[in-house]
């Protein structure tokens, strides 16, 4: 077995070969804008929801309604990322989501808002599934999931950028403007189209049903997957949208009343957490394996949420938050790893969008019930029942099958 140097060594060395290095380039930066232009609308709900008379509820209810939409265009270009190419469907998605989030600059009902969110859903749910699909294709099995990582850390990084946006925009423009900032990213699809090429493993799929998912051994797969991630964004979902309200929202509402300022630098610090995490997952897989490193940073997600939920003090909120980042964020490196190896090249597009966008479904929930809660009983108690999400798709994890994924031991042999 290779020492940790000499893996490392080789996996950056790896990262030199443009096909590879392109490919992570455009899959972390669609991924990091993907969380920019969603969490732009998360970070602007107390100044939107004042300014177009809307309540929590509703509030929650679009982003359920952003991440139902998301599902079906996830599904929808899982389809295209096979039957078309991944460099395709990731640059469409793209461009889709950004124009959608400037579009919310100009809404003035909250239907309006709703239908712009909608739309941005579509794209939002297609952009994982491809970026995540090149990658898996591009990099070999034994550097696989640090390459995924990389990957899944960018979300930190727009979830943080999200953040800066708001503060240096919000105070002196207001929230339309911090959605006219989204539409800067959807020049990044130019360059996709012309420096990143599609995997040599990759071929049209034409002969090869979807259904084919749902029997013989794929079966188990993708209810297994499928389940276990609905339950795990459940819990991200619910807890990470109402995260900088429940940092802002008045104390009388079970918020801590922290400015546009504190709450932003609140949670880029939460996000730096969140960043270690996604990294932090790929070395760990790749040395331990996939299974139990996914499981045990879901359980201790499912510790130290209550503890942020009813935490006290604003000193707490930042010391616990990127603890709270870390473990209930990380373990989403793994799904993109353990999802890209259960599956064939011929269906890994679509079971890929089917797998996390189906579980979008099922978490659409999430930011409602939150919102629906805290209007009753306070956000501290809206972001405890999170907890339960992550202690159910640690269980479901418990039946992945060894053969299902890649395994240090194989590397050994």
């Amino acid at each position: 077995m290779t020492d940790a140097t000499t893996v490392s060594t080789s996996f950056w060395r790896m990262a030199r070969h443009p096909e590879r290095r392109n490919a992570l380039l455009a899959a972390g930066i669609g991924w990091m804008l993907d969380s920019m232009d969603v969490m732009l609308y998360s970070m602007v709900i107390p100044a939107a929801q004042k300014d177009l008379h809307m309540s929590s509820s509703t509030a929650g209810l679009i982003m359920s309604f952003t991440l139902i939409a998301a599902a079906a265009g996830g599904i929808g270009f899982g389809f295209v990322a096979d039957r078309l190419g991944r460099t395709r469907a990731l640059s469409l998605s793209i461009l889709i989501y950004t124009v959608c989030t400037g579009l919310c600059a100009f809404v003035h009902t909250v239907p309006q808002l709703a239908a712009c969110r909608l739309l941005l859903g579509i794209g939002m749910g297609g952009e994982w599934a491809a970026g995540a699909a090149l990658v898996a294709e591009t990099w070999p099995e034994q550097h696989r999931a640090k390459a995924l990582a990389l990957v899944q850390s960018a979300w930190a990084i727009g979830y943080a950028l999200a953040a800066a946006v708001v503060a240096v925009i919000m105070p002196h423009f207001g929230w339309r403007a911090v959605f006219l900032v989204g539409l800067l990213p959807a020049l990044v699809t130019v360059w996709i189209r012309r420096k990143v090429k599609e995997p040599e493993h990759w071929k049209p799929a034409v002969d090869v049903p979807v259904s084919a998912l749902f029997r013989g051994k794929l079966a188990l797969r993708t209810l297994v997957i499928t389940s276990m991630n609905a339950a795990s964004l459940f819990a991200w979902w619910g807890l990470f949208s109402w995260a900088p309200s429940f940092l802002a929202a008045p104390v009388s509402r079970g918020g801590h009343g922290l400015d546009v300022v504190h709450t932003s630098t609140w949670t880029i610090v939460m996000q730096v957490g969140t960043f270690l995490g996604y990294l932090s997952f790929g070395p760990l897989a790749d040395r331990f394996g996939r299974k139990w490193v996914y499981v045990t940073f879901l359980v201790v997600a499912a510790m130290v949420v209550p503890l942020y939920a009813v935490a006290k003090t604003p000193t707490m909120l930042l010391f616990l938050g990127p603890l709270v980042g870390f473990w209930g964020s990380g373990y989403f490196s793994g799904f993109s790893v353990i999802a890209s190896e259960a599956f064939p090249t011929a269906l890994r597009g679509r079971a890929m969008g089917f797998a996390y966008n189906l579980g979008r479904v099922v978490s659409a929930a999430a930011p409602y019930t939150v919102g629906r809660l805290a209007e009753t009983h306070g956000l501290s108690f809206g972001l405890f029942i999170t907890t339960g999400g992550f202690l159910v798709a640690a269980l479901i994890a418990t039946a992945i099958r060894p053969e299902w994924t890649y395994r240090p031991s194989r590397a050994r042999s």
